[in-house]
């Protein structure tokens, strides 16, 4: 992956010189920066030792052998070999050609696929030299993260044509990104909250906008911002080249399609196999006093290892317990700003801090090649948060390991989570003198009959012969009422979950929130 840049400074491309005291304009390529001149890399690069890719089919073979072949430009195509980059990934192959011919895109890859350089070429193919404060391509994105990584992708290609190119997002200096559109900038690079800060101020104008990119546009939804979204997009004068690229075109997506985009040639990287099949999966049964021990016997057998949690006070408790067992541990999450969270970063991709603690924030567009391991230490809200969480780990078609922790009271949940993810993994009980821990792939995740929901509303939870072998005790059911026991006052874990005020995690969470 290319090396992140620092904050509160331009994605300027290795080589360039630094202005004075070591910083520079809010911009990449601003009209006083040199051009690069070194080998630029790119996140969306294959591996070295890759000998195939995944076709649109599944079959395994590359329909377009080459990115001369889609139509790629050859200054640009120097670019990608500079990197080592020759031979387009599934989406790229079948974006690109028509992203060049003018058409309106809808992409439909799972993050990781290389979705940026499949709208990354075509939008440096079409974009010409902009005056101030007037640039003519925008790319939204919902992250700090996510608009830096793309920034660093498209910068060596930008620079080859001579284009100039910034960030735009909230957490830093607003007046190095005003600077940066008075220098002029030719390629805006954008979350939807700061752009729309100062187009509110009159910093720049969206009329001369002729290509559009909206990424990761299902994340969009699930964080509220299509609303802003839109509200940028109807700024854009004419029918402005838009493409858009999602998980799911779904719901709110699929109006952002119907509304935005005119007759979008629609591009889906199919697989022969489910997203979480990529996935090596664990599910592992512990009590909450175990979870900092458990979780440290995983880290300390990965190279690199990122572990999710649920809250910003609990990522940095996290850390620090799981510093005090001897790893070299950092934390991010939204809180932290964007200096700390780009240093932070850089600590977790040169191997400082070789296990990182994050928030949801981190869980679309963090780009960090190796990750050996992904840790749900608290279980995701839904399936969706499971894959984007879990993406982090298998980028590009890669395989990874993916482990979630599971109390006995989260189970009921956990049961919902696999259901809409389509897995059927048992939960495995272990506690942190484990062999096992230390090697995950060494051992095969047991599988189960996945009840219907149906099924599970019924019985009230109960889990039956399933619960009694989890438990290790014949004949056990759990939710029973013992004889002589008044109605209300149900035994076992859910009987508890119902007195304590809701069930399982989510009861949790209310009361947790209720208390402050």
């Amino acid at each position: 992956a290319a090396s992140p840049i620092p904050s509160q400074e331009p994605h300027i491309a290795p080589g360039t010189p630094p202005f004075p005291n070591g910083t520079t304009p809010m911009s990449l390529f601003t009209r006083s920066s040199a051009a690069p001149t070194q080998t630029p890399t790119f996140d969306d690069a294959p591996a070295p030792d890759e000998d195939t890719m995944t076709s649109p089919d599944g079959t395994g073979d590359s329909p377009v052998a080459t990115f001369e072949a889609l139509g790629v430009a050859d200054d640009l195509t120097a670019v990608l070999a500079a990197a080592g980059i020759e031979r387009p990934f599934p989406i790229q192959a079948l974006a690109i050609p028509d992203a060049l011919a003018g058409l309106d895109i809808c992409g439909k890859a799972q993050t990781g696929s290389g979705k940026t350089l499949a709208f990354g070429l075509p939008l440096v193919e079409r974009t010409t030299t902009a005056r101030r404060r007037r640039p003519h391509s925008l790319v939204l994105a919902p992250t700090r993260e996510l608009a830096n990584q793309i920034a660093e992708d498209l910068t060596p290609l930008a620079a080859a044509r001579g284009l100039w190119l910034t960030t735009i997002y909230g957490g830093v200096s607003m007046s190095r990104q005003v600077r940066a559109l008075q220098e002029g900038v030719d390629i805006v690079i954008a979350t939807p909250g700061r752009l729309n800060d100062l187009l509110e101020q009159g910093e720049l104008t969206l009329e001369a906008v002729s290509f559009v990119v909206v990424d990761e546009a299902d994340q969009m939804a699930d964080m509220g911002f299509l609303p802003q979204v839109e509200r940028i997009l109807n700024q854009i004068d004419g029918q402005p080249q838009t493409l858009l690229f999602s998980a799911t075109l779904d719901g709110a997506v699929g109006t952002l399609v119907r509304r935005y985009q005119e007759h979008p040639a629609r591009h889906e990287v199919a697989s022969t196999t489910p997203t979480v099949d990529q996935l090596e999966q664990r599910f592992i049964g512990v009590h909450a006093d175990d979870r900092i021990d458990v979780t440290s016997e995983i880290c300390a057998g990965a190279q690199r290892a990122l572990v999710f949690v649920r809250t910003t006070r609990g990522a940095d408790r996290v850390a620090k317990r799981l510093g005090q067992t001897g790893l070299r541990v950092a934390a991010i999450h939204g809180r932290l700003t964007q200096n700390r969270r780009e240093a932070t970063l850089e600590r977790f991709r040169k191997g400082a801090a070789p296990v990182l603690v994050a928030t949801n924030v981190a869980a679309r567009g963090l780009h960090v090649d190796g990750v050996d391991v992904v840790v749900h230490f608290d279980p995701p809200e839904d399936h969706k948060t499971y894959l984007h969480r879990s993406g982090r780990t298998a980028r590009a078609g890669e395989g990874g390991m993916v482990v979630t922790l599971v109390m006995p009271e989260q189970r009921p949940d956990i049961d919902t989570l696999q259901r809409d993810a389509g897995t059927d993994y048992a939960v495995v009980e272990m506690r942190p003198d484990d062999p096992r821990l230390r090697d995950l792939a060494a051992w095969e995740a047991p599988r189960e009959e996945r009840r219907s929901r149906g099924d599970s509303r019924r019985d009230g939870g109960r889990r039956g012969s399933r619960g009694e072998a989890i438990n290790g005790v014949a004949g056990r059911r759990r939710g029973k009422r013992p004889s002589g026991q008044p109605r209300g006052q149900r035994g076992g874990a859910r009987g508890a979950r119902a007195n304590s005020g809701g069930r399982g995690a989510r009861g949790a969470r209310r009361r947790r929130a209720a208390t402050g």
